[in-house]
């Protein structure tokens, strides 16, 4: 691919869906090369709206207004960043040729929804996971708990960083869990997913990269990132996570058969849990991760400087370069325009560096930045990005 000069005849051209946090770095790589980026999310001044060349609100979710601006601004690249996307419009916009979808269509369509993916993985690769069904009313769910054992977990088929996830310890508990999950999909359809628990010792983010040419396309992994979730949303994350040789092996062949099935290029996010050298799948994202939030730190090329040359056909490097760690700082209320305290003190913590999104408006448990930390080794890595995070303080502006 040439790659043009922005707001002329010639820009290679990039259109976002969703412009939160992990977009805003991917648009920041993808001005660095010279791309000219288009955001679009329901609502303004998102955060990569801030740093795209210029930005549009709409409702995703309508395949008209999708169509139409796509049709407006003819981007090269759709590159989708959250769920609540009319996939199977984007399906027609590629099959029309209006663009290419990144990964593709086909994987945007099966990742943007828990049963797609889930059932690609289990069913079609066969690739361990935990038991699992899929119910649409309440006493679907009730049966489906009942299959899978408890404790089990409820989540929404279309949901992204914890929202409307329960962990569900008795039967008395399985109607709470069905109004929570319907509270937080991200579409109207009242679909969810109940697991069964795996007694894992750790989760891991394989951060996968498929890189090349069409035609030519070869699969990268990263170091293994470990993380920590509270009620299904990453808190900390580190890398390298240690583990087995053959757990890695084992996490590495999961990870290229699920991303080969998806096809296309760009890095993904694959979830999965391991106990010693067994691995189980959980879950793949076709983009950057939260908890890569971590390789800002950590590699060579960070998790979004890697999804912006892959998706436009050029080298990858994945070098890991040192230990370090990521903790996320919440809002701790509701308000609008908030203010930080404590940035100078947070900064000061040794190989210490925040990342503040610049959401618009602040919610109790929003992720509203993040701070990263390098170290000789991961729990100093964690210790410092944890400390960082704490003297950061999230406060109203006025």
């Amino acid at each position: 691919m040439k790659l043009g000069t922005p707001l002329s005849p010639t820009a290679t051209k990039v259109m976002l869906l969703g412009c939160g946090e992990l977009g805003k770095e991917v648009v920041i790589e993808l001005q660095r090369l010279g791309v000219e980026v288009i955001g679009v999310d329901r609502y303004a001044d998102a955060p990569a709206m801030q740093v795209a060349h210029r930005s549009h609100v709409i409702q995703m979710t309508d395949a008209a207004a999708l169509r139409a601006l796509v049709e407006d601004e003819r981007p090269h690249l759709i590159v989708p960043e959250i769920e609540a996307i009319a996939t199977d419009e984007l399906a027609r916009i590629e099959a029309d040729g209006l663009a290419t979808v990144i990964p593709t269509a086909r994987a945007t369509q099966l990742t943007m929804n828990r049963e797609g993916i889930r059932r690609l993985a289990a069913e079609d690769l066969g690739l361990p996971t935990s038991p699992y069904a899929f119910a649409s009313t309440l006493q679907e769910l009730q049966a489906g708990a009942d299959k899978v054992g408890y404790p089990c977990f409820v989540k929404p088929v279309m949901s992204s960083s914890g929202k409307g996830q329960s962990y569900v310890e008795t039967a008395a508990d399985i109607a709470a869990a069905w109004d929570y999950a319907l509270s937080a999909g991200r579409v109207a359809e009242a679909r969810v997913i109940v697991e069964g628990r795996i007694a894992f010792d750790y989760e891991i983010t394989q951060l996968t990269v498929r890189a090349g040419p069409d035609g030519a396309i070869d699969t990268h992994f990263c170091a293994p990132v470990g993380h920590r979730q509270v009620k299904g949303d990453y808190v900390e994350s580190w890398q390298p996570q240690a583990m087995s040789a053959l757990a890695l092996e084992r996490s590495r062949d999961m990870a290229g058969k699920v991303t080969a099935a998806l096809g296309g290029r760009g890095l993904f996010g694959v979830e999965l849990f391991v106990k010693g050298d067994e691995v189980w799948f959980s879950e793949v994202s076709p983009r950057p991760h939260d908890t890569g939030l971590v390789t800002l730190a950590t590699q060579t090329y960070s998790e979004f400087a890697l999804h912006a040359r892959a998706i436009l056909g050029l080298p990858v490097d994945v070098t890991l370069e040192r230990p370090g760690a990521s903790a996320v700082i919440y809002g701790g209320m509701e308000a609008t325009g908030v203010a930080f305290e404590g940035v100078e003190e947070a900064l000061a913590v040794p190989g210490a560096d925040l990342r503040l999104f610049g959401k618009p408006e602040a919610f109790e448990r929003r992720r509203m930045g993040v701070a990263i930390a390098r170290g000789a080794d991961t729990d100093e890595a964690r210790a410092r990005a944890v400390e960082a995070a704490g003297k950061v303080k999230v406060v109203r502006g006025s």
